[in-house]
């Protein structure tokens, strides 16, 4: 299922909704008018996440039992999945072998591929909508760039999880753009969560795809500026892969429901370019996943 959070002009309060071809089911209307007793918020993606297998099979019966939703019209909102997440979006740098070595050429710094993944993370008030504006301030920096990523949520939690079994703790999957202000980044002793987190450089959605409708290992994802490509490459590149991820991050860490892992982002960024490229006001970034979605 094609599950996201949005909200209209006459029911201004972010709801979660399931795509069904160009119509939005409204869970909450729908369970109303089916009186069923739900086991989750309605208003809630993470409540919807931790019920489980019992809150999906909800949402499949009453979408199945409504015969129109809501046209995608024009005060039809759509905000990111999990507009607030409860904690840090965990982010893996050096993902793509590609992006790696494209780095390593700007550092010449001799560094060896990595042995394990790197992690970092953004900060919740970097989370964006997928179509929100992201503020390029110049008086801030001049060096903001985009990134492409496969976004991975975590259904049932657990600590210590291992490679065997990680990808039963996966909810679902989303896109989002990784968008990283290069010079804060680097300045700040190596640490990038800075850098990273400046509010709305974590553009995230429109859906949040179910796992069961999803190859992760083989899915097809872009980055365009202004029309023009700029990333083009496939999750089957990953250096790291899912299940390496979520077993790596979760050794002595408790990973819970709605927890958003993002993957890595493939070759192409702006400040590995000759001349370097960075966005500008105006600018329209546009990424895709084949089957999961477009921001």
């Amino acid at each position: 299922m094609k599950l996201l959070t949005f909200s209209t002009d006459a029911h201004p309060l972010p709801r979660l909704g399931v795509m069904r071809g160009t119509d939005i089911v409204d869970i909450e209307s729908a369970a109303a008018v089916s009186r069923m007793q739900l086991d989750f918020d309605p208003m809630d993606m993470v409540s919807l996440i931790e019920s489980g297998k019992a809150g999906l099979a909800q949402v499949k019966a009453l979408v199945a039992r409504h015969e129109k939703g809501t046209p995608r019209r024009m005060d039809v909102h759509v905000h990111a999945p999990i507009p607030r997440p409860g904690k840090n979006v965990v982010c893996v740098g050096w993902n793509y072998l590609e992006h790696f070595e494209e780095g390593e050429r700007i550092r010449k710094s001799g560094q060896e591929l990595p042995t394990k993944p790197v992690f970092f993370t953004k900060a919740p008030t970097a989370v964006n909508g997928p179509l929100g504006d992201v503020i390029c301030d110049p008086a801030l920096s001049e060096k903001f760039d985009w990134e492409v990523e496969l976004g991975v949520v975590i259904g049932e939690g657990g600590k210590s999880i291992s490679e065997k079994n990680a990808l039963d703790h996966v909810f679902g999957y989303t896109v989002i753009n990784d968008i990283s202000v290069r010079d804060v980044q680097r300045a700040h002793g190596g640490q990038w969560f800075k850098g990273k987190s400046f509010d709305g450089t974590c553009p995230m959605g429109p859906y949040l795809v179910t796992k069961d409708e999803v190859d992760h290992d083989n899915l097809h994802l872009t980055c365009h500026v202004n029309g023009v490509l700029k990333q083009n490459s496939n999750t089957r590149c990953m250096y790291f892969k899912i299940p390496r991820l979520i077993a790596e991050l979760s050794r002595g860490m408790t990973l819970e429901p709605g927890d958003i892992i993002s993957t890595g982002t493939p070759e192409g960024v702006g400040f590995a370019r000759t001349p370097p490229e960075y966005l500008k006001r105006g600018d329209i970034v546009e990424t895709e996943i084949a089957g999961i979605g477009y921001m």
